[in-house]
């Protein structure tokens, strides 16, 4: 498989995930990079009137996440660790998250994400530890 297919592959296992769905969060990938959009919905917003830190969390995982996959092409990855640091609300607009893997060995995948506004002021950071499951990459999980 070419990696072109792999992030092809990896792409449709998210946008097929029920909750990924319902934001309407979209995923590109490249080597050790991974790009999430996210729009700003009211439907997302916390009691003050911006996004909630949830879906920050989404956008930053799963940037860091595919970011650790595309490394990968037979087995699904795992969040061991994941620190997020919110420094502005967000009310409107599209959210980007780049996620990109800083340092790997054996055991371990460390990833970087940073989440921007539709300005491109950054709004959000994280850091965390993937790992190698025992789930494989198949059609069951959406990877096809």
């Amino acid at each position: 498989m070419t990696d072109s297919e792999h992030y092809t592959k990896l792409e449709n296992m998210m946008h097929s995930a029920s909750f990924v769905q319902l934001t309407g969060a979209r995923v590109s990938n490249k080597k050790g990079e991974a790009h999430i959009t996210l729009p700003v919905k009211k439907d997302f917003y916390h009691a003050a009137g911006a996004m909630h830190g949830a879906l920050y969390f989404l956008a930053l995982d799963n940037a860091a996440f595919f970011a650790a996959n595309s490394l990968v092409k037979n087995i699904f990855v795992l969040t061991t660790s994941f620190t997020t640091y919110i420094t502005r609300p967000v009310s409107e607009g599209v959210v980007k998250a780049i996620g990109k893997v800083v340092n790997q060995n054996r055991s371990q995948f460390i990833c970087e994400s940073v989440l921007y506004d539709s300005n491109g002021k950054e709004i959000a950071r994280a850091t965390g530890i993937f790992v190698r499951s025992k789930i494989p990459l198949s059609d069951k999980i959406g990877y096809k």
